[in-house]
């Protein structure tokens, strides 16, 4: 069941991850002043936090 779960998320959750990694490398070489690139990171975090159920 879990590995079924795991396989129907991944597609969805992957992209995201992979975006969020662009993100934290342009956002970093902001010195982190790009607030419009910390709120996507942000959202990024939430997606995937939702798409894992992990919302807390």
């Amino acid at each position: 069941l879990l590995r079924a779960i795991i396989k129907l998320r991944n597609p969805y959750v992957d992209p995201m991850s992979m975006i969020q990694v662009d993100l934290l490398r342009r956002w970093r070489a902001t010195d982190r002043a790009d607030q419009a690139l910390e709120g996507a990171l942000f959202d990024t975090v939430r997606g995937i936090a939702r798409g894992l159920r992990n919302t807390g």
